[in-house]
Parts: C-alpha cells; sequence; structure tokens
C-alpha cells in the first residue's frame, strides 16, 4: 500500500510517498498524483518512507519522468532508502533520475517561498 500527500509551494509540487510500491494500485497511484501536478515547474518524489519498490513501480518512475520531460517539468527524487535506491541501481535507471540533496531542496523551496511572500504564486496549499 501506498500513501500519497501533496504539497505545493509555489511551481513546486513535493509529494510524499509512505509505504511500498510494489503493486500495481500503489504504481497508479503515484501516476495520478503525479499527473495532477501540470501546472507545477518541478515535482520532487520525497521516497524517504518508501520502504520498497518492485518492477511496476521502477517501470512507473520511469514513464513519469518520460510525461515529466514531455510537460517541462523536472523531476526530482528526494531521499530513497537504501533498498530502494539498490532497486534503482539494479534496473540500471539510477543514473537516469535526478536525485535531489538536502541542499538542493533546501535552496529550491527557499525560493518558492520567497516567490510566494512575493506574491508572485498563491499562498502553498
Amino acid at each position: 500500500m501506498l500513501n500519497v500527500l501533496i504539497e505545493n509551494i509555489g511551481d513546486i509540487a513535493v509529494i510524499e510517498c509512505e509505504g511500498r510500491i510494489v503493486q500495481d494500485e500503489a504504481a497508479f497511484n503515484l501516476r495520478k498524483a503525479v499527473a495532477s501536478q501540470t501546472d507545477a515547474r518541478i515535482i520532487v518524489l520525497d521516497l524517504s518512507e518508501v520502504s520498497a519498490i518492485a518492477g511496476g513501480g521502477l517501470g512507473m518512475l520511469v514513464s513519469l519522468q518520460r510525461w515529466t520531460q514531455d510537460h517541462d517539468i523536472r523531476l526530482k527524487l528526494f531521499n530513497p532508502r537504501q533498498s530502494v535506491r539498490d532497486r534503482l541501481k539494479y534496473a540500471s535507471s539510477m543514473r537516469d533520475f535526478d536525485i535531489a540533496t538536502l541542499d538542493e531542496l533546501m535552496a529550491l523551496l527557499a525560493v518558492a517561498l520567497l516567490d510566494v511572500a512575493d506574491g508572485q504564486y498563491p499562498q502553498a496549499a
């Protein structure tokens, strides 16, 4: 089972994922969450609380990467656990994904919050 929480800060969507991405239902829930963020410039998938990912989940990440590129959106993965990183490596996909560091994520969010404060974007949801 996968729980998903979406937080929008300016033009950044942070999608916090918790659970496992091992069944089709979880992968489709993730796709639905990402595809709902058509106004975002950057989508961050926070994988901190994802304990496992299987082939369908890996395939969905590749599909989401293509979808975001097609929609001129940057997709970043944040803080995947070692078990998830290992699966990404095993699938030879890790080099294809942009894994954000904590410093990079904090810098992106700081800019987004400044834009919100300046009235460029609506307040965070």
